[in-house]
């Protein structure tokens, strides 16, 4: 049996375009995606913290460097220009691999510079 765990998340990026009249995707600075291990053309959900939208698309490498999160295609009338965003990949684990893992958890500040980096989400108080 398998099972889909958290593999990465990108934590409150912040959506630098948004662009319709485009293929498709998500452009996501390539050295956050590497970062994250994030695959070109792997499936991400993207949750917009601005107004709820959650939707999938896949990730395409945008400039290393640029820091671009750029929504694309249908899902740009998803997310506008500063909206935060949070990406999120997934991935089937074995049960043997499920006692080994832990996600890639990437926080963001603005300008979508790195924060912090994480392995563990931290447990919710009450």
């Amino acid at each position: 049996m398998y099972t889909v765990m958290l593999k990465a998340k990108l934590h409150m990026a912040r959506v630098t375009h948004a662009v319709l009249n485009y293929e498709g995707s998500c452009a996501i600075d390539g050295e956050l995606l590497d970062m994250a291990g994030i695959r070109e053309n792997e499936q991400i959900q993207i949750y917009n913290v601005e107004n709820g939208q959650r939707f999938t698309t896949y990730a395409i490498r945008g400039e290393e460097g640029s820091r671009i999160i750029s929504v694309n295609g249908a899902a740009a009338h998803l997310a506008s220009v500063q909206d935060r965003v949070i990406i999120c990949s997934y991935a089937h684990y074995s049960e043997i691999e499920l006692d080994n893992h832990k996600p890639t958890l990437i926080y963001l500040q603005e300008g979508n510079q790195v924060s912090h980096t994480s392995r563990a989400i931290p447990v919710q108080v009450a």
